[in-house]
């Protein structure tokens, strides 16, 4: 490359010599002109992503804590007819999960169009695939059951004693 750019500079020279030599790369000038977009990128899909999710996480784990205090007496009665801890965990964590699973299939194509409109604007594109979606959906309702299990696991290895005592 240092070979051409001399090659192309004596020849500009012999062309037009009271004028200086100024070249640039297509590449460098491409990605000058995406580099806010990219820093932009970068902080949003990172920062506001995590303050996101730790958001969503936290109101997630107050309607867990809200429901769950509603259900003390039926847990409690449930426990001493001889429901397991896997079974009362599934049993409170289903309804949560079904909230979650009803977001997902509203934010997906919501998500889709925003995204395939934002990205007509650029030179260089990308397909956005249906398994990012899935991948994306898989992860909320992992997160979204960790969040809910640690409530559900707190109600189902509680005394059924404590919850029934105030009837």
């Amino acid at each position: 490359m240092p070979a051409v750019i001399d090659h192309v500079r004596r020849s500009w020279q012999s062309a037009f010599p009271g004028n200086p030599f100024d070249y640039f790369f297509l590449d460098d000038y491409y990605a000058a002109q995406y580099a806010n977009e990219q820093r932009f990128g970068s902080l949003a899909g990172q920062l506001f992503a995590l303050l996101a999710v730790l958001v969503g996480c936290l109101g997630l784990f107050g309607l867990s804590g809200y429901t769950i205090a509603q259900r003390t007496k039926e847990i409690g009665i449930r426990k001493i007819l001889g429901a397991t801890v896997p079974g009362l965990v599934g049993l409170l964590s289903k309804d949560l999960l079904k909230v979650v699973a009803l977001a997902i299939l509203v934010a997906a194509p919501l998500t889709w169009w925003a995204m395939e409109n934002w990205l007509q604007d650029f030179a260089y594109r990308t397909s956005i695939h249906w398994y990012i979606f899935a991948l994306a959906g898989l992860i909320a309702v992992m997160v979204a059951f960790l969040t809910v299990s640690f409530q559900s696991m707190k109600a189902a290895l509680s005394n059924p004693v404590q919850a029934l005592r105030s009837e």
